[in-house]
């Protein structure tokens, strides 16, 4: 299957690729960071930067990769956790605008699926914004994934904080993504079954 990841270089997105590659699906990583593109070449992905408000560009950089399926993994968040409600209109953006440019590309591209990341909670600011993304990939019959808190290496939590549930370590929620590549359309949790 070819694969457009955007949101490739984020904290799922690095470690979705090399499970998707060694699968033998044809990746192409984007990110808005020329500083990561060769970082994305070494985890096997094609590269593409771009920004996902940058609807022409987007536009032609899925059509020319030619998808089967594009998948929604961008969030815009700070890697100081104390610096979350600065980025909160950023996110909302994110999922809003970006999700709608997304799928524009999706459709111009003729790619057949659509798998988005979402949260599995509400948010105490955005949660108008998370209904709106999430409205937005069911009616175009693709996939929502709510994911709970991720934990472990290169998360908020890291390794020594477990979250309050909903929570998932960070490498099982990239190993059950791939599962869901053939997802019917929905909406599936990825968090770990309350104790």
């Amino acid at each position: 299957m070819r694969i457009f990841l955007a949101g490739a270089t984020g904290v799922i997105g690095v470690r979705l690729i090399p499970l998707l590659v060694s699968q033998g699906h044809v990746v192409a990583g984007m990110t808005r960071s020329p500083e990561k593109v060769a970082s994305l070449r070494k985890l096997g992905a094609e590269p593409v930067l771009c920004d996902v408000f940058d609807e022409r560009r987007l536009l032609d950089a899925v059509k020319s990769f030619g998808p089967d399926l594009v998948m929604h993994q961008i969030t815009d968040l700070p890697d100081d956790v104390e610096r979350i409600p600065e980025f909160a209109d950023g996110n909302n953006r994110v999922r809003t605008e970006g999700t709608l440019n997304l799928l524009s590309a999706k459709w111009d591209a003729g790619a057949r699926r659509f798998v988005a990341q979402s949260i599995a909670w509400r948010p105490p600011a955005g949660g108008e914004a998370v209904a709106e993304h999430e409205s937005m990939v069911l009616d175009a019959r693709g996939v929502v994934i709510r994911y709970g808190t991720f934990y472990g290496p290169g998360t908020y939590s890291g390794e020594r904080i477990v979250p309050a549930p909903p929570r998932i370590h960070i490498d099982d929620a990239a190993r059950r993504t791939v599962e869901l590549l053939d997802a019917p359309p929905g909406v599936v949790v990825v968090a770990e079954e309350a104790s």
